[in-house]
C-alpha cells in the first residue's frame, strides 16, 4: 500500500464551466454599443444582441462629406416649403401685432415667441432659417449646401410678401407704409444698428447650431430671446429688421423701397461677421 496521499482530482464539470465562461465573455452586454465609421462617412450602430448574440446593424444619420450638413433624407421641396411657411408665420405675427397699435414690448414679445415656437417646430425639417441672412451665414459655414441657398432665400421672401398681403387683406389698414422697414435715424446710424443686431443674432445662432459644447435643447429659447432683445434695442430706430426677407417682402407688396439698401447690405454683413466672430473664439 502506497503511503502517499492521493492527489485531488478536478471536478468533472470544470471544463464545461470554463468553456461557458469563455463563450459568455465574448458576448456584448445589452448596455454596450459598437459604432463603426465607414469610409463613406456613415455611422453604423449595432443594436443590443438578441438571445443568440446577433443583431442587424442600424444606419445612423450621416453627414455630407463636402457640406458638413446632415443628410437627413428630407427632400429640398419640403425644406423650401418649411422655410416659406415659417417666414409667413413670423411676418404675419409681427405685422398683425404692429397693426393693432401694440406697444413696443408687446411687439418684441410676439416676435420673440414666434421665433421660439417656429424653431421648435421646423428646425429638424429645414433648420428653420426663416431669414436670408441666416441662410447666407450657414452657407458660408458649409452647413447649407450652396445649391440650396437660392431656393431658401426665394421661399423666405415669398413667405414674407404673402404674409404682408394676408395682413392687409384681414385688417384693411388706411395706409400700408407701416409695413415697411424705413430708418427713423440717419443712414450711418441705421446701418450700424442693423449690422450690430444681426451680428448678435448670428453670434448666438452659430454658438448653438455649430458648437458641440452648446446646450442645443435651449437653441429655440436663446434665439427667440435674442430677437426680442434686439427688437427692444433697435425697433424704434430701424424696425430691428435683422432679416432681408422681413424688409423686402412688404416692400414688394407696398412698392416702397426707401433706403432698402441699408437692410439688404447691413444684415448679411452683420450675419457673416457674427458667425465669423464665434468661429474665431469657440473652444
Amino acid at each position: 500500500m502506497d503511503g502517499s496521499s492521493p492527489q485531488p482530482q478536478p471536478p468533472s464539470n470544470l471544463e464545461s464551466i470554463s468553456s461557458r465562461h469563455s463563450s459568455n465573455s465574448n458576448q456584448i452586454t445589452p448596455f454596450e454599443q459598437l459604432v463603426v465609421v465607414t469610409d463613406a462617412g456613415a455611422d453604423i450602430e449595432s443594436p443590443p444582441p438578441t438571445s443568440h448574440g446577433h443583431g442587424q446593424p442600424r444606419r445612423r444619420r450621416r453627414r455630407h462629406p463636402k457640406t458638413n450638413v446632415d443628410v437627413d433624407g428630407v427632400p429640398l421641396a419640403k425644406k423650401v416649403a418649411a422655410e416659406f411657411l415659417g417666414t409667413f408665420v413670423l411676418i404675419f405675427t409681427m405685422l398683425s401685432t404692429i397693426v393693432t397699435d401694440a406697444d413696443r414690448l408687446a411687439v418684441a414679445a410676439s416676435i420673440g415667441l414666434a421665433v421660439t415656437v417656429l424653431i421648435m417646430s421646423l428646425v429638424h425639417v429645414s433648420g428653420c432659417h426663416i431669414n436670408p441672412a441666416v441662410s447666407v451665414a450657414m452657407a458660408a459655414l458649409r452647413r447649407l449646401p450652396p445649391a440650396h441657398l437660392l431656393p431658401y432665400v426665394a421661399a423666405q421672401v415669398a413667405g414674407a410678401a404673402a404674409a404682408a398681403l394676408a395682413v392687409e387683406g384681414i385688417h384693411h389698414p388706411a395706409n400700408r407704409e407701416w409695413m415697411v422697414s424705413v430708418p427713423k435715424v440717419g443712414t450711418v446710424e441705421a446701418f450700424f444698428l442693423e449690422f450690430v443686431t444681426t451680428f448678435v443674432l448670428l453670434f448666438v445662432i452659430t454658438a448653438f447650431a455649430t458648437d458641440s459644447n452648446a446646450v442645443k435643447e435651449l437653441i429655440a429659447v436663446a434665439v427667440g430671446g435674442t430677437v426680442m432683445m434686439n427688437v427692444l434695442v433697435a425697433g424704434p430706430s430701424t424696425g430691428a429688421s435683422m432679416n432681408p426677407a422681413r424688409t423686402l417682402g412688404p416692400a414688394i407688396v407696398t412698392g416702397n423701397y426707401t433706403q432698402i439698401w441699408v437692410y439688404m447690405v447691413a444684415t448679411p454683413l452683420g450675419a457673416l461677421a457674427g458667425t465669423g466672430a464665434y468661429v474665431a473664439i469657440k473652444l
